[in-house]
This record gives structure tokens, sequence and C-alpha cells, in this order.
């Protein structure tokens, strides 16, 4: 089967998931020949997308690949056939030339299963045009018995000439192969391929796997670049081509093209195996959901697990914003299945808990601790304010030994773990309902008490003392809190917001290990936090008061006041 099989190098394509398709043309002609001196039979050279739904300004120059920037970076070499891949929804029959007319020898054309047989007939267009083509089936491993039946009828019918399985979600293992290549190896009409991907480490034992079956073609990519886990790396596919067919295939110029590129673009973009891309592998579902989960720096692994069951129950195409918004906005991470009184109950002012705090600090002033930027900038003002006022003060997470509040709180586990033992010993501890009190009492033996509010994001109201939403951030929730121990007045320091604000972009005072929260990320969070300061502070007024000031500069512009007018 060894000799039968070609190998496809897809660096540039899948690796430009990593870095928005902005390789330097050098690179990939580098790339290009130390492929074609390794042996490798097909590569392809990015993505090709329509312009009609994508915008230029967005994306680098290999997402669309154009026919000018592929012959400048492949004259002169005497290499292997090329590729390109398209997005079925995203590419038009008018985006390819005539073959005579292209450098392009082979069209992959990516589907999910509710639109095989619309890109079957564009494939069969474009073959039309001279090319050979190919389908690439997303998400292969979640079809029903009953749709892989279809799948392959409609192979049957098709005049393409590859359809190739994509292990899109990493999760698959060897034991697997046979069953899913079977069928689809029957036919005598078409060769069948194999994409792996590396999220649960088995790329390459899956390769292997999918070669002995009989698969015709196996892609990979230079030092498994590509979104997430990454893909098989083709230096390792090669080594043991070479072990085998020494004639053929020679490892050695990938490898001193790894050397001279990919280590210092690994350390850059930090791709391959990580911990959220094995629970999307076991889980089969979009690697996006546990990198989102993972980057808003809320939830723990055990948080994310759960979310990843219920998206796995879902059984999504693709990558849903709107499911794991739905997932957020429910309270099912970490609320609904954690140690404490289900949301449900506690909308119902019969079965919650008594509130202790409830109007404990009535009729006082009140200082919340945000964590922004400004907090540290701002930090003699604020002390003076604290001076002028003697507020009940109200902290969060890490105060990095600014301020010692009067109350020091946390509701989310991870910053639970790593801040606990920053709290000054005269605070008093405030922590949320979800965190069971088996976690806390691994971290502290302090005493404690709860914070009660309804882990969902649902419009901001209070039940007896109960907060009827998680209010998306702690800072935010900390309002609420003020709310329920009897606030006169209440003042926020550090709330700069997620956009426009802060230090050099960032969004904290201090430094976290994890990974920059991404654009859209930021903006979601931004949201979420002015419709719940409005709609606090609107509460607030409700109930004659004066409503919140947010002391120190902060984009949310509506509900600043600046501390030099109080002190």
């Amino acid at each position: 089967m060894l000799t039968n099989v070609k190998l496809l190098d897809c660096t540039i394509r899948d690796g430009g998931y990593v870095n928005n398709w902005n390789f330097d043309k050098k690179l990939v002609r580098e790339v290009y020949k130390a492929l074609s001196k390794s042996g490798v039979d097909i590569v392809e050279l990015g993505f090709r997308g329509s312009e009609k739904y994508f915008d230029r300004k967005k994306y680098g120059l290999w997402r669309f690949s154009e026919e000018k920037d592929i012959r400048e970076v492949t004259e002169g070499i005497k290499g292997p056939k090329l590729a390109l891949m398209a997005d079925f929804g995203k590419i038009e029959l008018s985006d390819f030339c005539n073959r005579e007319d292209s450098v392009i020898d082979l069209i992959r054309l990516a589907a999910h299963k509710d639109k095989i047989g619309d890109a079957i007939k564009l494939l069969e267009n474009i073959k039309r045009k001279g090319y050979e083509v190919s389908l690439q089936a997303m998400g292969y491993s979640n079809y029903t018995s009953e749709e892989r039946k279809d799948f392959v009828e409609l192979l049957k019918k098709s005049d393409i000439d590859y359809a190739y399985v994509a292990d899109s979600y990493g999760s698959i293992f060897p034991n697997q192969i046979k069953d899913l290549l079977d069928p689809l190896l029957e036919l005598e009409n078409i060769k069948i391929g194999f994409h792996p991907h590396n999220s649960l480490q088995m790329a390459f034992a899956n390769a292997l796997e999918a070669i002995n079956c009989g698969v015709a073609v196996v892609d990979s990519a230079i030092f498994g670049m590509g979104r997430g886990a990454g893909n098989l790396p083709t230096e390792i596919i090669l080594a043991y081509m070479e072990r085998n067919m020494p004639d053929k295939f020679n490892v050695i110029p990938v490898l001193n093209c790894i050397d001279r590129y990919f280590i210092k673009m690994q350390k850059e973009m930090n791709w391959g195996y990580q911990l959220p891309f094995m629970l999307s592998g076991l889980f089969k579902c979009h690697p996006y959901y546990a990198q989102n989960l993972v980057n808003r720096r809320e939830y723990t692994m055990e948080d994310i697990w759960k979310a990843l069951e219920v998206i796995n129950k879902k059984s999504p195409v693709g990558f849903s914003e709107n499911v794991l918004n739905e997932i957020i906005k429910d309270g099912i991470i970490g609320g609904l299945k954690a140690e404490g009184t289900a949301p449900d109950q506690l909308k119902n002012s019969r079965s919650h808990p008594k509130v202790p705090y409830l109007n404990r600090h009535k009729g006082k002033t009140f200082l919340i601790f945000a964590n922004g930027p400004t907090l540290k900038e701002y930090a003699s003002e604020i002390q003076k304010f604290v001076d002028k006022y003697h507020p009940v003060c109200i902290g969060a997470n890490y105060l990095g030994g600014l301020f010692k509040p009067y109350y020091h709180a946390f509701y989310n586990k991870r910053r639970f773990i790593s801040y606990i033992d920053t709290v000054d010993e005269s605070s008093k501890l405030l922590i949320g309902q979800y965190i069971p009190d088996q976690l806390i009492r691994e971290y502290t033996s302090r005493d404690y008490e709860k914070i009660y509010y309804v882990d969902a994001l649902s419009d901001f109201n209070i039940v007896d003392g109960v907060i009827q939403s998680n209010c998306r951030t702690v800072s935010v929730l900390l309002l609420g809190v003020a709310i329920v121990m009897g606030a006169e007045r209440i003042f926020v320091a550090g709330m700069d917001g997620y956009i426009g604000a802060g230090i050099k972009g960032e969004t904290l005072f201090y430094k976290e290990k994890d990974p920059k929260l991404d654009r859209e990320i930021i903006i979601d969070m931004h949201k979420w936090n002015k419709k719940y300061i409005k709609q606090i502070n609107d509460y607030f007024m409700s109930i004659g008061k004066e409503g919140v000031h947010i002391i120190t500069p902060t984009s949310y512009s509506e509900f600043y006041k600046g501390i030099k007018n109080y002190i």
C-alpha cells in the first residue's frame, strides 16, 4: 500500500488558520522548494475565495491565492502538483479560470454534510474546466450510518476524482478508521483521501492505518502547522516513508525548512497539542468551542468539559457562536451542575437561602475596586477618596496590594484558585455560590460568605437579596451586591471597559499567564458589561438613589464622574 499512496502537504493552506494566511512570498517559495526536494506529491498553496464573500483587507495573500502569486513563488522550481482549497458557499465557479491558463492541477472543495450534493455539482463544473477535483467531507466521523450511506450513493453518481475523509475535530482513533473508510474504498470511480488532525495525538497512527486500509492520498503540514492542535506533521510521515522508500522520499529538506522558519513561528503563534483541543477531539466538536471558552479566562477545565458535553449532544455543524452563547446565557457552564442552589430554584423566593448580608450596610457609601489599568494608575487619588469618604470597599480577584478592601470577592473558579493567597488577612471573603465548598476548602481555611446570584445572563433584578443574573463579570456583579447590602451611593474605580481604555491595550492592570483575549471576545464582554451596568444603574435609580458613578477613566462614558470632582 505504501508504494501507491500520495502525500499532500497543506502547510500554506491549513497553516494559514494560524497566521490569517499572512505568509510572505519568500517563505512560501522556500516551503515549495523544500517539499519539491522531499518527494511530496502534491502541495496545496492556500485557499481560493471569492471576494464576494471576503473582505480582502482582513486576510493575507494566501486566502485568495491568485494565479500571478502562485506563479511567482513556484517559477523555476521543478516540483509536485499544485492544489488549492475552497469552502463551499464562499466560492464561485467564475473564480477559476480554465485549467490551460492555470498552474493549478487540483481543486479541493470543503463542505459540511448538509451541502454535499450542491458541492459535488460545483466540483463537476470545475472539472469541466480541466482540473482534477476533490470533495472534503467535513466532520465525517460525526455522520450517522444513514448519512454515510447517502454520502456513498452521491459519490457513486458523481464525476469527481477524489473524496476525502477529514477527521475535522481530531476525534478518531485508529480502531475506527477501517469502518469509516471501507464503504468508500469500495467505490471504483473515486480515489479516497484522508486528512488527519492531531487533537488526540493520533494523526500519525490514524494516517498509517488509513494507508493500510488503502487510501490514495494523505494530508500533512510542516511541523504540524494548522488550526488548534494542528495536523499530521509532514516531517514525521516523510521520515516513515523514507525508511520504506529511500529512493523517492527525503525528509532532510523539510527539516532544514523547519529549522530556518517554523520553530520560531511555532513559538510566536503557538499551534499544536493543547488540552482544550484534546477535549474538542474527545467530544467531536469544533476546536473553536474549547478555544473560545479558554480564551475567556472565566472557566475551569471542569466547566469546559461540561460545556463540551452539551455541545456534543447538540451536534452543531461546524462552529456556531449562537450555540456557545446560548450555553453561556443559560448558565450551563459551572452553574447548573455545580454545588449549590440551582438558578431555577433561586428565582423562586420560597426556596432560596436567606441572604446574610441583606441591608447589612444600609445607607452607606460603597466603592467597588475593578481590575482595569486605571486602578493602579490612579491609586493615590483613589486612596484619597477612601480616606475622605470611608466607603465600604469591595474588591475582586487580584488587587496587587494596592488596597485592602473590607470585602474581597471571587466568583470565577480559576481566579479564586490563582489569587486566594493574595487576599489581605483583614478582608472578609465573599465567594460566589457556584464555587463548591469542597474546592474552597482545598485552597483556604478562612471564613467566607457566599454571594447569592443566578448564574445566567438574564436581566438584572434582585429577589429577596438574590441577584437574578451573573452580570457577566465579578466587578459588575459587585454593584448588585452593594445594592443588596443597602448602599446609598455606589462608586467604582478601575472599571475601564474592554474597548478604548486601559494601558497599551491591556484589560487588567496585571498580567495573567493566559493568552490575551481575542477581539471578538473583548467586544462581547464590553457589550454585556455595558448592558448590565445600565440595568443596575436604572434599578438603583428606580429605588430613589443617584445611580452608579465610575470615578476613573472609562469607555462606559455615560457613567463617568471624574475622581477629581470628589477629592
